[in-house]
C-alpha cells in the first residue's frame, strides 16, 4: 500500500517542490494553498487531489485534515509548510491584525492539523508529521520580531510534540531551514538555497527507514554567516 501526504502551502516554493518530490516518490496527495488558480495548475501537473483553503480560518483548518483523509483514505504523512510573513517591518509599524494573522498561520493552524493527525495516526501507531519552520528560531534578527516570535512557539510546541506522539508511534520532525531563494523573498537570491534543495532535506527525512526519526534538522546555504 502505498502512502499519502497532506501538503500546505503547496503552490509555490519549498512546498510545491516536497510536493512534486513526493510524488516521484509515488505519494498519493492532498495539496493545498490559498491561491486557487495556482493550486489548480499543481493538482492537474500532479494529479493530486486538494482544495485551496485560508489557513486563518480555524474551521477551515480542522475540515480541511478531514477532506484529505476522506480523499486519501488515510494520511500518513502531514507536512505543515505553509507560512506568513507580512513584511520585514520595525516594530513599531507592527499592528494587532498582524499578530493575529501571523498566528493563526505560523501557528495555530500548523497544531490544529497535527492534533487531528496524531488522532489518526495514533490510533494505528505509525505516521510522520513534518513541521517547516525557520533556522531563523536559532538567531535573532531586527525587523523580523513577529514572524520570529510565532517560528519559536511552533518550535516549542513541536518539541512537545515530538515526545507525545512517540508515546503512540508517530514520527515528528522538526525543519529549519536558512536562506531559500523563492517568491517567499521580497528580492531574489540566487546564492540561498534552491527550493529544490531545501525539499530534497524534508524528503530525505520523510524516507527514512522506519527504524530511524529524525527530531530536528538545521541546514543553510554556505554563504549564510548569521548563526
Amino acid at each position: 500500500m502505498g502512502r499519502n501526504a497532506l501538503i500546505t502551502g503547496a503552490t509555490r516554493g519549498i512546498g510545491l517542490e516536497v510536493a512534486r518530490q513526493l510524488a516521484r516518490a509515488g505519494f498519493g496527495l492532498y495539496l493545498t494553498g490559498r491561491d486557487e488558480r495556482r493550486l489548480a495548475g499543481v493538482r492537474e501537473e500532479l494529479r493530486a487531489a486538494g482544495q485551496a483553503r485560508d489557513l486563518r480560518d480555524p474551521t477551515a483548518v480542522v475540515e480541511l485534515y478531514g477532506a484529505a483523509r476522506e480523499a486519501l483514505g488515510r494520511v500518513d504523512v502531514l507536512v505543515n509548510n505553509a507560512g506568513f510573513n507580512k513584511a520585514k517591518d520595525p516594530l513599531s509599524r507592527v499592528t494587532a491584525g498582524d499578530l493575529d494573522d501571523s498566528y493563526a498561520v505560523n501557528v495555530r493552524a500548523p497544531i490544529l492539523l497535527a492534533r487531528e493527525a496524531l488522532r489518526e495516526m495514533g490510533g494505528r501507531r505509525s505516521g510522520h508529521i513534518v513541521n517547516v519552520l525557520s533556522s531563523i528560531v536559532h538567531t535573532r534578527m531586527e525587523n523580523y520580531s513577529v514572524y520570529t516570535t510565532m517560528k519559536c512557539a511552533l518550535h516549542g510546541f513541536t518539541g512537545c510534540l515530538i515526545k507525545e506522539a512517540r508515546q503512540v508511534g508517530v514520527k515528528v520532525t522538526g525543519v529549519y531551514p536558512g536562506g531559500v531563494d523563492t517568491e517567499f523573498r521580497a528580492q531574489s537570491r540566487p546564492d540561498y538555497l534552491r527550493a529544490e534543495s531545501a525539499a530534497r532535506m524534508i524528503v530525505d527525512c520523510i524516507l527514512a527507514p522506519e527504524d530511524v526519526v529524525v527530531h530536528e534538522l538545521t541546514y543553510r546555504p554556505m554563504v549564510e554567516s548569521n548563526f
